[in-house]
């Protein structure tokens, strides 16, 4: 029986690998910001390997009402969003010691990335093999998920947890890391001017970005119990709060024990920049071969600041990005520090 299965498994991933085949070749095509590739799947910029992971997700990935989703655009603080959230899912697992998974393993690490992960193996048996409650992450946009997973009349429905972040920080941050990139692969950086010509037209990973962040916002609205939308800056401001928030939402809040045991604030403490940034395991520089670039832990970790911005970019700049913020969130409620 399980050999049928795993049969059945790989016929529809050939039957996925094909009619990816026949399609890319008809989508839209740009410059990524890595000499590679983007290419525009369904309003949206995104490496052909990701395209490949949207399609197989809609037809391979398994949904449960349990499954945890963290969602964001790049660069958003998606690092510190997997440590807040792995922290409070398995508070009762580990002691806040040097033993706990966070000290020793980067987050990324802790947290499958579900479009890369569908591909391992050539079926989902490992994302299939996961107990519940599953917690992954995906920078895929909300419509980009299949509506077993989005629609709330889905008995499999999968609740989101969404963290957007201030356009100006988001693409100064997507600046640096894409020149760490680049730099590793002997590239020469990419200026200022073109990366910023590059986002200001939505030609950026998983971009347009703002069309990625209006998704999960209406989508919050519509469905608070099932997308839950956070904001950096507020995250930032009041760390606590949100972590009870956040426990409030998975439905695993905390008990008056725990909270008179300050479990709260040892959350916090342990999933801070200042501490993540500092452990030894995101200090060394271990280069790992992803499917398409090599990235390293220290990567992921540069200021963590909010207003950033300020320090690289001109009025100009600034002019045309707080312009294109203003008129796709006009009149919804949304803004940004």
């Amino acid at each position: 029986m399980a050999n049928s299965k795993t049969s059945q498994l790989d016929e529809g991933y050939e039957k996925t690998n094909k009619m990816f085949d026949e399609m890319l070749p008809t989508l839209a095509k740009g410059d990524d910001w890595l000499g590679d590739q983007f290419f525009q799947y369904q309003g949206f910029w995104l490496p052909s390997i990701f395209v490949k992971g949207s399609m197989l997700i809609h037809q391979r990935f398994k949904p449960r009402p349990t499954d945890i989703i963290l969602s964001s655009s790049p660069k958003c603080g998606t690092t510190w969003l997997r440590a807040l959230i792995f922290a409070i899912i398995n508070r009762n697992s580990y002691d806040f010691d040097e033993n706990h998974p966070l000290l020793k393993s980067n987050p990324r690490d802790l947290v499958p990335f579900l479009e890369g992960l569908i591909h391992e193996g050539g079926s989902a048996s490992f994302l299939e093999s996961l107990p519940s409650p599953r917690f992954l992450s995906s920078h895929l946009p909300f419509s980009l998920f299949p509506n077993s997973m989005t629609s709330s009349s889905s008995a499999s429905a999968c609740r989101f947890v969404y963290i957007s972040r201030n356009p100006k920080d988001v693409f100064v941050s997507m600046w640096h890391f894409m020149n760490k990139l680049r730099a590793r692969e002997g590239l020469p950086p990419l200026s200022l001017d073109d990366a910023f010509d590059l986002f200001r037209n939505g030609v950026s990973l998983y971009g347009p970005f703002w069309d990625h962040v209006l998704g999960f916002w209406k989508a919050s609205l519509e469905s608070p119990n099932k997308v839950l939308f956070l904001k950096y800056e507020d995250v930032k401001r009041e760390p606590s709060v949100h972590v009870r928030k956040l426990a409030e939402f998975l439905d695993l809040p905390f008990s008056a024990e725990e909270e008179n045991g300050g479990i709260v604030e040892k959350i916090v403490k342990l999933c801070s920049f200042e501490n993540l940034s500092n452990l030894d395991v995101n200090k060394i520089v271990k280069e790992e071969k992803t499917r398409r670039h090599f990235v390293s832990n220290p990567d992921f970790f540069r200021k963590g600041q909010v207003g950033d911005w300020i320090n690289h970019l001109t009025p100009e700049m600034v002019e045309v990005l707080d312009q294109i913020t203003k008129e796709k969130f006009q009149g919804i409620g949304l803004k940004f520090d």
